[in-house]
């Protein structure tokens, strides 16, 4: 039987499904670069990995060429892309039970906070959320593990025994394991079974009613790795 009473949720990939607004947002600032990606699911692996590794792993830009390339990324992101977001099916939901049954949720996300915070707003999920943690827009924790021991600091000590990491990558599972964390894995969001999987996650659930069987009963609809 589980005992989670501390949720750390990813945001993009696990709450909500931001694939347009991240998209475009690349593809406008490769366009700055004079690089023509008009196939927007070509860019959906931008989704969750902080974007100077993703400019550097995808393009080959140098670190320098990276942050330039996020300056322009956030030109389109801060006014349009933020809002080309969608909640999954059932995360509301999911969040108000957790809360009623007196369950810490807290979100941790590469994306900066300022930005995280708004999206939240948006589609009134804040006043879920003990506490937003994200990076910072100078490109500074941008890690998840980063972000994820900043999120724990937060907490007490018995809440950090019992605590556990949901996203959809494998930087939330690594994150969580470089912080001693359980993690359950979530493939309905931008991670591959097979990337998930080879993390070796202490859960992987296909669906948001699979998550919510894990954490609201403790038990799973899905094989535990």
């Amino acid at each position: 039987m589980l005992t989670y009473d501390t949720l750390l949720f990813d945001l993009d990939g696990t709450l909500t499904d931001p694939k347009p607004g991240i998209t475009k947002s690349v593809q406008y600032a490769l366009a700055r670069f004079n690089i023509d990606v008009p196939d927007l699911d070509i860019l959906a692996p931008f989704i969750g990995p902080p974007l100077a590794e993703s400019f550097h792993n995808y393009y080959g830009f140098t670190p320098e060429q990276a942050q330039q390339a996020i300056a322009y990324y956030r030109e389109y992101f801060a006014e349009t892309g933020l809002y080309e977001n969608a909640v999954f099916p059932g995360i509301p939901a999911l969040l108000a039970d957790l809360r009623a049954s007196n369950k810490r949720l807290l979100v941790a996300t590469s994306k900066p906070t300022i930005f995280a915070e708004r999206i939240l707003a948006h589609f009134d999920l804040a006043h879920y959320f003990e506490l937003i943690a994200g990076s910072e827009l100078d490109g500074t924790r941008i890690d998840k593990a980063e972000v994820i021991a900043y999120a724990l600091a937060s907490l007490p000590t018995p809440a950090y025994q019992n605590a556990i990491m949901i996203g959809d990558r494998k930087h939330d599972i690594i994150g969580a394991q470089q912080n001693g964390l359980p993690s359950i894995a979530v493939t309905y969001g931008y991670g591959s079974y097979e990337e998930l999987q080879s993390q070796q996650p202490t859960h992987l659930v296909d669906s948001v009613a699979g998550l919510a069987t894990l954490l609201e009963h403790g038990t799973t609809i899905s094989a535990s790795i």
